[in-house]
Parts: C-alpha cells; structure tokens; sequence
C-alpha cells in the first residue's frame, strides 16, 4: 500500500471516530442548556430606534410617575425603592440616538432621588415573540435597572402576580459583570420568583452596549444576553399556575435606586446615573 492510501485511510478512520466520540457527547449530556427550544422570530412588528431628539415618542411610550402609591402600591412601589419617577427631561430624554433614563440625588416629592421609568402599556403589548434592547447600563451600589414584561392587568380585575412578570434584564450596580432573567407568578413571586443569572468574562455591563432579550412561545420563554441562550424556563419549571400563555404584555424601562434587592446607595455611589438605550425592537413568528 503506498503512503497516499495509508494516509486517506487513516484520515478516514480519525474522522469516524472524531464523529463517534461527537455522537456519544451529545447522547450522554441532557442538561436543560442542551435542550432547550431555539426559537426563531423574523418578523419586526415594533421598533424604537431613539432617532428623534427630545422626548420618547409619545406614540409608544407612557410613564410611571411618583413613588408608587398613585399607583396603588405602597410607597417605593412595593419593593422599598427611594426613587420619585418623573416624566422631566431631567430624568428621560432621547438625544443622539439614545435613550437616556438618569437617576439622580435630588430632593423631590418627598424622595432623595429621582429617576424615570417607561412603559408600553395600552400602545403596545404583545402575546409571544422576541423582546429585545440594546443597553448599556449604570453602576454603583443601590442601583437598579430593568427591562421587563408584564402581563395586562384586565383593567385592573387582575392583580400582581397572577397576570405575570418576565423580566429580561435586571442588574444590580455594585454587581457589574452580572445580570439576571426571572418570571413571577402565582407560587413564584417577590423572593420566590424563578430567576436565573449570567455573567460576563473579564468584562462589565457598564463599559459597552449589550442586547438583552427574550423569545417567548407557548409554555417556554427563553434569555439571552448578546448571541448567548442562557436559559430556558417551561410550565414544569414553576411550582404554580403557568400564567404566560393568557395574553399580552407590555414592555418596561426603568432604573430604581435603592430597595430590597440592591439595598441603598452608599459613600462612594456617585450620581448622576444613567441607563443608555440604543433601541427596543420586537418580532413575532
């Protein structure tokens, strides 16, 4: 046998076993990283690109104003938080092609600090699809940024938790290499909610714009951070009611400062703050 026969037969052999070796791999692992649905949603239905220097286009967006209790809520809206959200330039402007949602130490409305918080709700809401924003985010102890579903509250004949919450990004300042993904819903709300976290390598979230998103179907919804699916939830990973395949949602933008989860602000938090939208784009199938 020459030595170019030998060579391709023993290449041949190196592969098929580089492909048994691949095969039982695959096989053997059946963690939920490696089965998780991948959805693909194509269709662009909503996207605000903050081309428009001023105010949020009034067309898409709406604002929580005050510490909670216009809303029904006790004051720092059920969570502790110290922020009075405003709908003043001061607290939310589009100016550059960005979004900009600053929180800021000043004395208002009975709060030490300002801030602003955005939401879609009654202009836009959808059931299923990917909800994505491009962000950079603030840093500091006691800061606390979100982009977050929630559920149509039915006129208000339905209440917290039961119309259901998926936040797609949450973030603690003095955390800066870590966001996270939860749901709330009956049995899994406030400190039982079910949440998972992602980190970046050798890098922060306040140093560069990163895509946070989610893609939700029928009984799943699945997080990513940039190009990464970093987890998967479905109706038999939640100890009550699978609320998430009732109706539609609307979308949230805000930065609270203080509360339950990232505590206060302390000496060396320095504000003013400020959470940088790029866009917020939602598909459908």
């Amino acid at each position: 046998m020459n030595k170019t026969m030998k060579h391709t037969r023993n290449t041949k052999t190196l592969l098929f076993m580089s492909f048994l070796l691949i095969a039982v791999l695959v096989i053997c692992s059946c963690d939920t990283e490696e089965t998780q649905t991948v959805a693909t949603f194509q269709e662009l239905v909503m996207a605000d690109e903050f081309d428009t220097d001023g105010a949020p286009n009034s067309g898409i967006w709406n604002y929580d104003i005050g510490d909670g209790t216009a809303n029904g809520l006790p004051a720092g809206w059920g969570n502790g938080e110290l922020q009075y959200y405003t709908d003043r330039s001061d607290n939310v402007t589009v100016q550059n092609g960005l979004l900009i949602i600053t929180a800021k130490e000043e004395s208002f409305g009975n709060s030490n600090y300002t801030s602003a918080r955005l939401l879609t709700k009654g202009k836009f809401e959808q059931t299923y699809g990917r909800f994505e924003a491009r962000i950079r985010l603030p840093n500091g102890k006691g800061l606390w940024p979100a982009f977050w579903l929630l559920g149509d509250d039915s006129n208000g004949t339905e209440i917290w938790p039961q119309i259901g919450e998926i936040d797609i990004m949450e973030y603690v300042g003095d955390e800066p290499s870590t966001v996270f993904g939860t749901v709330h819903g009956p049995g899994y709300s406030g400190g039982e909610s079910i949440s998972k976290s992602y980190k970046l390598d050798n890098d922060r979230f306040d140093n560069g714009f990163h895509i946070f998103g989610v893609e939700w179907g029928p009984d799943y919804i699945n997080w990513y951070v940039d190009d990464v699916l970093y987890n998967q939830l479905t109706p038999e990973d939640v100890p009550g009611e699978w609320v998430f395949n009732r109706g539609p949602f609307y979308i949230i933008l805000n930065v609270a400062v203080g509360g339950a989860l990232p505590g206060s602000p302390n000496e060396e938090t320095v504000f003013p703050q400020t959470m940088l939208v790029d866009y917020v784009r939602v598909y459908k199938q």
